[in-house]
């Protein structure tokens, strides 16, 4: 069984330190929810493990299984098993997704696919993500609304069969139909013994996909970890507890910060409905 261990991670922006020493494990098979408030260094520990350079890691270690992750450029993090399904997927101009896509899959193997293998591939792939295929045909999240990229990731994830999947916000922008076709892609990927490390700020995501463990982001380190009711408790509490029973001082604070739950952001999304 594969595992991902981060130690002692800092990682900054232009001379700001936003990670300030995050140690964290998981285990292939396992769904871990990484919650906080925002700008508290989430986003910023999945973009490290996949290698983005807008982020410095200053100090600290990134392991999968016996490979050193910081040694490896991004395209090598990804073949050993890392993806990330990102917050905001860049549309890409003159890359055409179906040829991006089978790329991306032979990079895996050492005898590349055949053409029938690959479109077979793709027609259940767009299929299962309810993508009509024809949008295969256009360049990378190209002319896509916002929830189409963030399924087309989802589907890119399904093809390339990672050990641990690193879902950024996955579900913002996703109808209740969207989130569904997600969340089951989701649970059939979780089925197989793939890993997660799942940020959201949507409790209906967590309750559809059930995670296995819990970690609580703060200032830029990992304070609290424990199981699935810690989700329950951040959604009905929000993160004020904290504060008073772990004496822990939340540098960023959001306004209000009793009433900030994880499942504000659906709220306001359903109320736009």
């Amino acid at each position: 069984m594969s595992v991902l261990r981060i130690e002692n991670l800092h990682v900054a922006v232009k001379d700001h330190e936003i990670l300030r020493g995050v140690n964290l494990t998981i285990n292939e098979g396992e769904t871990l929810a990484l919650l906080g408030p925002n700008g508290h260094g989430k986003s910023t520990l999945l973009a490290a493990i996949m290698g983005n350079p807008t982020y410095t890691v200053t100090e600290g270690k990134i392991l999968l299984d016996d490979i050193d992750v910081l040694s490896l450029p991004v395209n090598e993090r990804s073949k050993a098993g890392i993806f990330l399904a990102m917050q905001y997927p860049s549309e890409i101009p003159g890359v055409n997704s179906a040829e991006f896509l089978k790329a991306a899959m032979n990079a895996r193997r050492e005898k590349p696919m055949s053409l029938f293998e690959h479109y077979s591939k793709l027609q259940k792939a767009y299929k299962e993500m309810g993508i009509p295929f024809e949008m295969s045909n256009r360049n990378l999240n190209e002319g896509f609304s916002g929830g189409e990229k963030k399924r087309n990731e989802i589907l890119q994830m399904k093809l390339l069969e990672p050990k641990f999947a690193l879902l950024d916000e996955i579900d913002s922008g996703l109808d209740v139909d969207a989130m569904q076709i997600v969340a089951k892609a989701i649970i059939e990927e979780q089925e197989k013994g793939r890993g997660f490390l799942v940020v959201s700020h949507y409790a209906r995501l967590y309750d559809l996909i059930h995670p296995t463990r819990a970690a609580i982001m703060i200032n830029g380190k990992i304070e609290v970890e424990g199981d699935a009711s810690l989700v329950k408790r951040i959604d009905t509490e929000g993160y004020e507890w904290i504060k008073h029973e772990l004496g822990i001082k939340i540098e960023k604070e959001e306004k209000q910060m009793s009433t900030v739950s994880i499942g504000v952001c659906a709220t306001a999304e359903r109320s736009k409905e």
